[in-house]
């Protein structure tokens, strides 16, 4: 395969404190790449995602004294997937032939991105950036999110484990996933269901270089139920959560009911007809949850509104 033209694109939220040392480092893994010739030149588009902090000045900064640093200010705030996927149908339409995808925070090992060109190299349209471990994850986000793919795999997903959204795709691939019309964007899931050679590589995730996570859990939450569907049906979200509540109040008081009834402290029936109210009660609040949430996507797909809305290009 020939040499590629190759981008990263660079999703932002509020991350003043860290893009000078994003930007240097992945200028200073073109400059690499290019020296050895994997690639035939390269370049960086940062996303920036309605940061309220000094992100878009810098990135201005960056492009107007490096011609190869580009910028996309989004209008307002829409969320990592759909800036990552603002960055990527911007290089669609651009002269590139690969694309690397990264977050701004460097968590991810740069130097990982010359293991993806050679296999692009090699013929893959496709490389996935996956973390051997999550050393710098609490126990709690570590066992969750191995939780959440477990579950995925279950209902039927194919995801690859332990990858977020740090990968390599072909001009080829890129230009497939563009195709894909619904606001919903769970990019990962996505991806893999595109069916073009793929691999993976393996690097150790590191601590964040300065500021706050950009995915606390309820924002890990709302990804894994594929975001909030829209301004109207947040009601829905708050019926699910309700139900979950009512669930495991119900698993406690029929803990309690078992436990009077071994005593044999109760009125005959009393037990049967309290587990039954808690229980059913809970299971159909629940029900009605999960419905409100796949009539909340049909409502947002229907609508289709733009996935974003660019304000300024630099």
């Amino acid at each position: 395969m020939n040499k590629p033209r190759l981008m990263i694109v660079v999703p932002c939220y509020n991350e003043e404190q860290v893009l000078n040392e994003t930007n240097r480092v992945l200028n200073s893994v073109l400059m690499n790449l290019v020296e050895k010739k994997k690639i035939l030149e390269g370049s960086i588009l940062y996303v920036n995602d309605g940061s309220s902090d000094q992100t878009w000045t810098l990135i201005e900064h960056f492009a107007n004294e490096q011609p190869q640093v580009k910028g996309l200010k989004l209008a307002h705030n829409v969320g990592h997937q759909n800036a990552l996927w603002a960055g990527m149908e911007w290089a669609s339409h651009h002269d590139i032939d690969a694309i690397v995808s990264i977050d701004a925070d460097l968590q991810d090992d740069t130097s990982t991105i010359e293991q993806m060109v050679d296999e692009y190299l090699n013929g893959n349209d496709i490389v996935f950036g996956v973390r051997k471990d999550r050393p710098t994850d609490t126990a709690f986000k570590k066992y969750t999110a191995l939780a959440f793919y477990k579950l995925v795999k279950i209902l039927g997903e194919d995801i690859v484990y332990n990858h977020a959204d740090y990968r390599l795709m072909s001009k080829q691939a890129l230009n497939a996933l563009m195709q894909y019309p619904e606001r919903n964007l769970f990019i990962r899931g996505m991806v893999k269901s595109l069916g073009f050679n793929y691999t993976s590589v393996y690097y150790d995730r590191k601590e964040r270089l300065a500021g706050e996570s950009k995915y606390p859990f309820h924002k890990m939450f709302s990804l894994a139920l594929n975001g909030i569907t829209s301004f109207s049906i947040k009601p829905l979200r708050i019926i699910t959560m309700i139900g979950v509540l009512f669930l495991i109040i119900s698993i406690i008081m029929i803990s309690y009911a078992f436990y009077e009834w071994s005593l044999k402290d109760v009125i005959p029936g009393w037990t049967f007809l309290f587990v039954s109210i808690w229980f059913i009660g809970g299971t159909i609040t629940v029900g009605i949850g999960i419905i409100g949430e796949y009539i909340g996507k049909i409502y947002k797909e229907v609508k289709q509104r733009p996935r974003y809305i660019i304000e300024k290009e630099v």
